[in-house]
């Protein structure tokens, strides 16, 4: 993982887009509501010369991105997620370079069914996600052209719009979050924290 991040962060030209928000219009998830939502960063690695962030940073910012933008789906059927960050790379503020590295962020994702009591993919996907460059970033690396704190969110939001794309790809190719007659449950049963959090690894 850390020898694959840190090919990443060599310079890359970035195509401009904008960032998303927890507001954007919701996709196509079919009968998706969240349940427990378990972010973890048990063996998080920091890229060399990367900003400091620290594993309960990027838990808290990953965990509240991803109930501010999936529990505005209110489909009849349970899902949990179990998230584990894997490693990272926050540009440094420096001297400006053509084309200096940019952010990276990796995650690792698992998704459960709560009525059928398992998970949805058998091994966890990973997400690689770029921060969203800005016209100054492109040139400059977001080091000098935002904050810490700034350009944790762009990480952050670009790995839940990734997770959420996927989702809908998953919904169309594999039938996920279809409805299920008397698949609705009125409360969380399965799997446990501990079951979830372990399901990442």
């Amino acid at each position: 993982m850390m020898r694959s991040l840190v090919l990443l962060v060599l310079p890359l030209v970035l195509m401009a887009c904008t960032a998303p928000t927890p507001e954007d219009e919701l996709q196509a998830l079919g009968e998706f509501r969240l349940g427990h939502n378990i972010v973890v960063a048990p063996n998080v690695q920091k890229v060399p010369g990367s900003r400091d962030v620290t594993a309960e940073e990027w838990q808290d910012l990953l965990k509240s991105e991803v109930q501010a933008r999936f529990s505005r789906y209110d489909g009849d059927q349970l899902y949990h997620f179990g998230i584990s960050v894997e490693g990272f790379f926050v540009a440094p503020a420096g001297v400006p370079l053509i084309l200096s590295p940019k952010s990276v962020l990796a995650v690792n994702v698992t998704v459960w069914d709560d009525a059928a009591g398992a998970k949805l993919n058998d091994e966890p996907e990973t997400f690689t996600v770029f921060e969203t460059p800005s016209r100054g970033s492109v040139l400059l690396g977001s080091g000098l052209t935002r904050t810490r704190e700034e350009q944790m969110l762009g990480l952050v939001r670009n790995a839940v719009r990734d997770i959420e794309d996927w989702m809908v790809k998953q919904r169309t190719e594999q039938g996920w979050f279809e409805a299920r007659a008397n698949a609705a449950t009125d409360a969380m049963r399965l799997p446990t924290e501990n079951t979830l959090i372990a399901a990442t690894q």
